[in-house]
């Protein structure tokens, strides 16, 4: 899409499914070897009885999106809060919703609500991004 075609209130929503290949890459990429995301018997004693997925893995996602699919190429990542609601377990699907907030037309740049939830709406990553559309 061009930057004329964005329009404040327009949405955008892709399902992923976080697998285990996906923690457990994320983990040997960056290092982040927390037992609560590699270890199942670990995991069982937690407050979560099972696995989760590093937390950045899934906002890092998002990251993708901006720069693949919505807005899409030629996307300038600027800016991205934040909040971190609620676990992910290994092979849940989860649903990214985007919202665009903002259109600075002089600039080029959108501010859009990056939320993240279950399938059943309860949010689990909830922030905000701006970017910059070439």
């Amino acid at each position: 899409m061009k930057f004329h075609d964005f329009f404040e209130g327009q949405t955008y929503e892709q399902k992923i499914r976080i697998t285990d290949a996906m923690v457990k890459g994320f983990a040997d990429l960056v290092g982040d070897q927390n037992p609560i995301h590699l270890d199942e018997d670990y995991a069982k004693q937690t407050r979560f009885g099972q696995r989760i997925a590093h937390g950045m893995l899934v906002a890092s996602i998002i990251s993708k999106i901006l720069g693949c699919d919505f807005p899409g190429p030629g996307t300038i990542y600027l800016s991205q809060s934040v909040q971190f609601r609620g676990p992910v377990s290994i092979d849940q699907e989860i649903l990214y919703r985007f919202a665009v907030l903002e259109k600075n037309d002089e600039k080029r740049r959108l501010k859009i609500e990056t939320n993240v939830t279950d399938l059943e709406g309860i949010s689990l990553v909830l922030g905000e991004a701006l970017v910059m559309v070439l």
